[in-house]
């Protein structure tokens, strides 16, 4: 008789299916669309092995941060809260709050072009009206309703992104040698963090940790934990992959269509112009609702992911009732309300919060492998040498990254 924690295999596999989707979410935000337009507008196909190398990134990291919800029940948030002193627990959890922030400020601006396109809404008025529509949303747990729809949507115009490279006739030599040649044309290092800091964002690992930790798989027997640990690989290879074939197509499309004719993309609405080969005179609607629904979803896992940052200060698991679960929902949305009422270039604005996000990664991404390599946080279920190795050297190549953007300012 088979035991309730042992389904079949293929069964098994689709259950799981999910926090890595969630996660993906955030390869398709505005933040993401601005940076990869303005970077295929800008220098064509030369940045593809960006997107290529932050994906691999993006995998390991996620998949550790998955790993220690799975192996210690706790999130990325409360593991540095109860393991970490607390002045690096605070250095920590404090710039990852800002992060979170300047995602949420992309989310927002993108969500409120969105509507000024569609109804010439003011940005500010839009912003403030996204801000607070998600606020509730997340506050009441309404956004649950709203979330596959959103989803679906969204994925919708990111596949069409895919299509599309088959309308548009890129040069495929030049695709395949910008995805496998690293190169930094002069004045891209600010271009390049922005992708790196677009796909490889930390409240991203924040929020996987917290999603895998509330199921609880560490109380369960240990073929249980191997168990699940695959299936977590599983999910988040198949939905970063998802979001990487995304990501390139959106770059390969701006390149074909902007940089092809040397064109470079300075706003939002321009970048429109990237859906017309694939629906013509809807290409304006169907971008500007892309912008608008990415951005209402993208801003709620930003502010799940600040509720589960600030509640794991005080060494708590996210829970919608709680008042530092709520604050830190709140904290984004206001944060970047107000950065959107200040902004004064939308595009340019939206191209440098996913810098900010580039600039503080190695600080998660240290603290998400000194907790998953040490033995007495994760026990029997610590990262072996080799893991470690590989993982220090992703740490280490988004560290001299962030160096060589400091030094081309």
């Amino acid at each position: 008789m088979k035991s309730p924690h042992s389904p079949s295999p293929m069964w098994a596999v689709f259950k799981y299916l999910g926090p890595g989707f969630l996660v993906t979410v955030g390869f398709i935000d505005p933040g993401n669309w601005a940076t990869n337009v303005v970077a295929g507008s800008q220098y064509g196909y030369a940045l593809l092995w960006v997107v290529a190398l932050s994906t691999v990134m993006l995998i390991l990291l996620q998949h550790n941060a998955a790993h220690l919800g799975i192996a210690t029940g706790l999130c990325l948030a409360e593991a540095a809260t109860r393991h970490f002193r607390r002045a690096v627990s605070r250095l920590v959890l404090y710039t990852a709050l800002l992060a979170t922030v300047a995602t949420a400020f992309a989310e927002v601006m993108g969500a409120a072009v969105g509507l000024n396109i569609l109804f010439r809404l003011p940005i500010p008025l839009g912003a403030l009206l996204v801000a607070a529509g998600v606020g509730i949303l997340v506050q009441t747990n309404g956004y649950r309703s709203l979330e596959r729809t959103i989803l679906v949507f969204v994925a919708i115009i990111g596949f069409s992104f895919l299509v599309e490279v088959l309308l548009v006739h890129p040069d495929w030599r030049q695709v395949a040698a910008g995805t496998v040649l690293p190169r930094i044309p002069a004045g891209s290092m600010a271009m390049i963090m922005g992708v790196v800091g677009a796909v490889v964002m930390p409240h991203n690992l924040f929020l996987h940790s917290e999603v895998i930790q509330s199921r609880q798989w560490h109380l369960e027997d240990e073929a249980v934990i191997h168990r699940q640990l695959r299936y977590e690989f599983l999910d988040t290879l198949a939905s970063m992959l998802v979001g990487w074939a995304i990501n390139a197509a959106m770059l390969v499309v701006a390149a074909a269509v902007f940089f092809r004719r040397g064109v470079a993309v300075t706003t939002l609405p321009q970048a429109a112009a990237t859906l017309q080969p694939l629906v013509g005179e809807l290409a304006s609607l169907l971008f500007s609702l892309a912008l608008l629904l990415a951005g209402i979803s993208a801003s709620a896992t930003a502010a799940m992911a600040g509720g589960t940052i600030f509640a794991g200060m005080f060494g708590k698991p996210i829970q919608a009732r709680d008042p530092a679960t709520r604050t830190g929902m709140i904290l984004p949305l206001a944060g970047a309300l107000l950065l959107a009422l200040v902004a004064a270039d939308p595009l340019r604005s939206l191209v440098w919060s996913q810098v900010a996000l580039s600039i503080q990664l190695p600080v998660t991404a240290v603290a998400l492998v000194a907790l998953t390599s040490s033995r007495r946080v994760m026990g029997k279920y610590a990262n072996s040498a080799l893991n470690q190795a590989v993982l220090w050297a992703v740490v280490a190549v988004i560290t001299v990254l962030n160096a060589l953007l400091v030094l081309d300012l």
